[in-house]
């Protein structure tokens, strides 16, 4: 009997743990590594920018809807790849497209691709991780899970940690695929506004000979109003304590 038509046989799992294991994390390595070996990071610069800004320009006025959709792609593979440049992307997404259209772009983009990688490592190694670390993850998971849209939007409204590695660790805790789209399209918003607005300006900036400041996101009032921002998210959280010490039987 051929085994390959034999649905107990054990190529079968094996088969199906190449194409859900190991395929996806060899197409993510491989993609990071050949970024870097045909030198593609120099396109992910300001200097970059500034040699290529009229014809990145002709090239939006000659194809708009598809260069609005072909930069949306871009943004998204950059995100799944976690490779570098993103927030000269979003400058120059509002450099072509304004505040309003580069910021929805980078934001409509770069759910797409973290939500992308966040299946791939859920679906990879999530259960991998999870047999191997114990009751600690379990612990964590349980807690993380339970208010999992609250911190997302923590997580992605204040800059503490890059990018990618928020994109990945909601992986490993059980964060549901539905909250970690909306906790990602959302959170990101006001960050990404900030920088595509810097970008909406560049044009200005580069003629004045004048570089834009990319470090906006971290001067007081733009990141004293994220965290604010941030503090609202977790107002649920709060609540669900105040009512669970409530709900304690008094000792007294």
């Amino acid at each position: 009997m051929n085994d390959s038509k034999n649905p107990a046989s054990p190529a079968t799992p094996l088969r199906a743990i190449l194409f859900r294991r190991v395929l996806p994390l060899t197409i993510l390595v491989a993609g990071l590594v050949l970024f870097f070996v045909f030198d593609l990071d120099r396109f992910a610069s300001l200097e970059a920018l500034k040699q290529n800004r009229e014809t990145l320009q002709m090239l939006v006025a000659e194809n708009g809807v598809l260069a609005v959709i072909g930069f949306g792609l871009i943004y998204a593979v950059v995100v799944a790849f976690s490779l570098p440049g993103g927030a000269i992307m979003t400058l120059t997404a509002g450099f072509l497209f304004g505040t309003i259209g580069g910021g929805l772009i980078v934001v409509v983009g770069a759910t797409l691709g973290a939500t992308g990688l966040f299946l791939i490592a859920r679906t990879a190694l999530g259960d991998v991780l999870r047999a191997k670390a114990g009751p600690f993850l379990a612990r964590m998971e349980e807690g993380f899970r339970e208010n999992a849209l609250s911190y997302l939007l923590v997580l992605r409204l204040i800059p503490l940690f890059p990018f990618w590695l928020v994109n990945l660790v909601p992986a490993f805790l059980g964060v549901s695929t539905t909250h970690y789209v909306i906790g990602t399209f959302f959170g990101i918003i006001p960050g990404t506004f900030v920088f595509a607005s810097v970008g909406n300006g560049l044009g200005a900036l580069l003629d004045a000979g004048e570089d834009p400041n990319l470090g906006v996101i971290f001067q007081p009032e733009v990141l004293g109003s994220l965290v604010a921002l941030a503090l609202l998210s977790l107002l649920p959280v709060l609540y669900k304590r105040h009512q669970a010490k409530k709900s304690l039987p008094d000792e007294s």
